[in-house]
């Protein structure tokens, strides 16, 4: 899966993909209604999602795309919970996607986000591609 050029906007809700840069912001479209907008960078944070790791037990991060491909393999033992479960339910869910992820530092929020993202990324088929440069041709 590539989310390269993937971003996440504060105070937006959904997940974006960069058009182009501009130096005062970003023109991003929307996924799933492709609809291109500019979004300045006085106003909103960006937050490729590509850089976004999860915390884990051993002070390391688990990158963001490994955890959704986890989610993806582990879908027909593990299907996702709704976004608005309980908590307790969507740290069970989280539990069997990566079971050393720290408790402590992974919120409850975090759980929600990464649960709504990989629907949409999902509904999408981002989550089905396969990985830039993942030919591995020896010479």
């Amino acid at each position: 899966m590539n989310l390269e050029k993937l971003v996440a906007v504060s105070g937006m809700s959904g997940l974006f993909r960069v058009t182009a840069n501009r130096a005062n912001g970003l023109i991003v479209e929307e996924l799933g209604t492709e609809k291109k907008i500019f979004i300045p960078a006085r106003k909103y944070q960006f937050t490729p999602l590509e850089s976004i790791g999860i915390y884990t037990a051993d002070g390391e991060t688990a990158p963001l795309n490994e955890v959704l491909q986890k989610m993806l393999d582990k879908q027909a033992a593990f299907p996702p919970v709704d976004a608005d479960a309980s908590p307790a339910e969507l740290r069970h869910y989280f539990e069997q996607i990566l079971p050393d992820y720290d408790a402590d530092r992974v919120y409850i929020s975090d759980i929600k986000k990464i649960v709504k993202w990989f629907g949409v990324l999902h509904k999408h088929g981002i989550l089905d591609t396969e990985p830039a440069g993942n030919n591995s041709e020896e010479e």
